[in-house]
């Protein structure tokens, strides 16, 4: 008997939608910083990071890099992956990225900051064994209006947020947002 999997059809819609999407941003926007990325997960992992993309092409949501001056950059620490990352998180139905990052950038560290477009867009390919989809991660650049933080994370995933000059060592994408920095501070 031959079971019909669905999960390549998804993939295959999932990676239709990352591309539109990736197509609007490159348009909306100049002076960016591209990059690639992989990530293996697993089955279910895939299932539903196929299903986030399906809905707006992010499989990680919108983020934003927040910075002063001095080049200190806003991070908070995420409870579910152990890690000091930036604020962003998933896109509701019909949100553009851009509100998607101002509205977690409320709710995980409460700074006001003025946004300035688009720092770094990530096309990820998303793997689970011989299942592929691919994705885009949309992260804003803004310069900070206040620096006192206040978390109101309805998810209750952040237990902390700070500012940085040198960046923990366990600091998701580390290396991506120090050559941002680099580049655009």
């Amino acid at each position: 008997m031959t079971t019909f999997d669905d999960l390549w059809f998804r993939a295959g819609e999932a990676s239709q939608r990352a591309e539109q999407a990736y197509h609007r941003l490159r348009g909306q926007y100049e002076n960016f910083l591209e990059l690639e990325s992989h990530r293996q997960v697993s089955r279910s992992r895939f299932r539903t990071l196929t299903e986030r993309i399906e809905g707006s092409g992010a499989p990680y949501g919108a983020h934003t890099i927040v910075y002063r001056p001095s080049g200190e950059l806003l991070l908070v620490r995420h409870d579910g992956v152990d890690l000091w990352v930036l604020p962003g998180g998933e896109v509701d139905p019909d949100e553009e990225f851009q509100r998607t990052a101002v509205r977690e950038l409320a709710e995980e560290a409460g700074v006001d900051a003025d946004y300035e477009g688009l720092a770094i867009l990530t096309q990820v390919r998303i793997t689970c064994g011989e299942y592929e989809t691919q994705g885009v991660i949309p992260i804003f650049a803004a310069r900070a209006l206040t620096t006192d933080t206040h978390i109101t994370d309805p998810d209750d995933e952040i237990s902390a947020a700070g500012w940085f000059l040198e960046l923990p060592p366990d600091t998701r994408d580390r290396e991506d947002l120090l050559a941002w920095r680099e580049r655009a501070l």
